[in-house]
This record gives structure tokens, C-alpha cells and sequence, in this order.
């Protein structure tokens, strides 16, 4: 069973830079770490391997020094990486992205799972996954908390929902979106750690995607940061004094006066 998944690399703390001219995020390799969502991705990958056996392949589209973070994949449990990494990439939303990584997972083919992080923390739209399976045009499941059963041809899973789980049968090749809840990450032994420098890697740019360069980064991105801003936050508190009963006309009247504002009258 062929495995691949996705790793996004995301900024080491929570303050994120952005390009003063186009509004996307700036990617600084020395300060980035793996996406906390698909460590879990990473760890579920090996664990099927390790079940029904395989090989595993962790993709990433970003800068070169996204390698340091493949690398730590592979010391993991990973068996070999592939980084899509292009100058043209630069900027891509989550359409663009999901583009460019189909192109790299169809260079990846026959490939029977793919599993990714719920979302990336840093851009929080939880996209990637559902846009990459339907460019593939396979079927995929989010938010998924367990790996039930998988066999050559389906996969049986448990998804979180708003109100409770649901058990699916999935045919495969499919894509499921892993949340934290699903299992443990490993730490990498010593003897990943040395492995993981010699393990197979590959980089690739759009020319060897034989990418169409419409679709990819900012060109291809039809959603475009216009502002970013921190809202202002106010308060202000209104001590109430009197007997009861005046206490609580004061406070219909406060209450009416904030409800107004959003044009309800209480």
C-alpha cells in the first residue's frame, strides 16, 4: 500500500509576518516548524504502514528549507520525501496549493492513501484537504478521529461532527483530514535521526510538474488578501446604583441601548 501525506511548514511562534505588497504570508524557513495537525497526519501514515505494510512518502510544497522538516518525517517513520519547490509557487492559496499538490501526488502514482492535517494553524481554513482530494477526484472524509479497519480497497474511519461521530466506509484511493484526537506522535529514535540523512528526497519545480502556470502561486490564486488588521477591542463598565427596581430599569435601558446597535429592540 502506497501512503503519501501532506506537510505543511508553518511559523515556529504565533506571530505571523506578512508581504507588505500582496498581503500573503512570508515563510522563513529558520523559524518554521511542521504543521501541529500533521504531525498526527505523519504518525497515522506510519502506523498503517506498520499495519498492513507499504511505503510511506511525505510531500510539501514550500521554500528548500522546508527539506529540515522532511527530513524530521523520515526520522520518524517516513520512508522517502518530496518537495514541490518553486519560486512561481509563491503566494498560492489554498486553490493554487491544492493544484500544485495534486500534480505532485499524480508523479506519486498508484498511491492508495493520502492523509493530511485537519488545517494549518497559521491559516486556519481547513481546505487543503477536501480541494486536494476533489482535484484528484477521489473521495475524502475530514476531521477524522479513527482508523477503524482498511483492506486493498476501502478504508472504514470515525469522523467527528458537530454532534457526535459517524463510522464511514471509504473506497480507496481516498483522503481523510486527522484530528488530534486520533492518535500519539512518536518522538524519532536516534536511529531515524541518522537514516533520515540519507533517506531518499526529491525536490521538484514547476517545470518537472509540468505545472501550468496560470494555476500556480499568486497568478493562480483567485482569493487576494485585500487588508489585514487587529480589531480594536473596547469596554467599559457602568456601575448601577439604586433600589432594586431602578437597578433594573437602568440595565433595560443599557441593554436596549447595546441591542439597538445591532437593530433589535429588547
Amino acid at each position: 500500500m502506497r501512503i503519501v501525506v501532506c506537510i505543511k511548514q508553518v511559523p515556529s511562534t504565533n506571530k505571523v509576518q506578512l508581504h507588505p505588497e500582496t498581503n500573503t504570508i512570508i515563510r522563513d524557513g529558520r523559524q518554521s516548524v511542521t504543521n501541529p495537525f500533521d504531525t498526527y497526519a505523519i504518525e497515522e501514515a506510519v502506523r498503517v504502514k506498520e499495519a498492513v505494510g507499504g511505503e510511506v512518502i511525505a510531500l510539501s510544497m514550500g521554500i528548500p528549507e522546508t527539506e529540515r522538516l522532511l527530513r524530521d518525517a523520515e526520522s520518524r517513520g517516513v520512508d522517502r520525501a518530496v518537495l514541490l519547490s518553486d519560486r512561481n509557487f509563491a503566494g498560492a492559496d489554498t486553490l493554487a496549493t491544492s493544484y500544485t499538490l495534486s500534480l505532485g501526488i499524480r508523479e506519486l502514482f498508484p498511491v492508495d492513501l493520502i492523509l493530511c492535517g485537519k488545517m494549518a494553524v497559521d491559516g486556519d481554513t481547513a481546505q487543503i484537504g477536501p480541494e486536494l482530494a476533489e482535484q484528484l477526484g477521489i473521495p475524502h472524509v475530514t476531521d477524522v478521529s479513527e482508523i477503524d479497519s482498511i483492506t486493498e480497497t476501502a478504508i472504514e474511519c470515525k469522523k467527528e461532527t458537530d454532534h457526535g461521530y459517524q463510522h464511514l466506509k471509504v473506497k480507496l484511493p481516498a483522503l481523510l483530514t486527522v484530528i488530534k484526537d486520533i492518535n500519539m506522535p512518536r518522538m524519532p529514535s536516534i536511529k531515524g535521526v541518522l537514516d533520515s540523512q540519507t533517506a531518499p528526497f526529491e525536490r521538484k519545480d514547476a517545470e518537472k510538474l509540468d505545472a501550468d502556470f496560470q494555476r500556480i502561486g499568486l497568478t493562480g490564486s483567485p482569493t487576494q488578501v485585500v487588508k489585514t488588521f487587529i480589531p480594536e477591542r473596547m469596554s467599559e463598565a457602568v456601575e448601577i446604583v439604586g433600589e432594586a427596581e431602578e437597578q433594573a430599569k437602568k440595565a433595560r435601558n443599557i441593554i436596549n441601548e447595546v441591542l439597538k446597535d445591532g437593530g433589535v429592540e429588547y
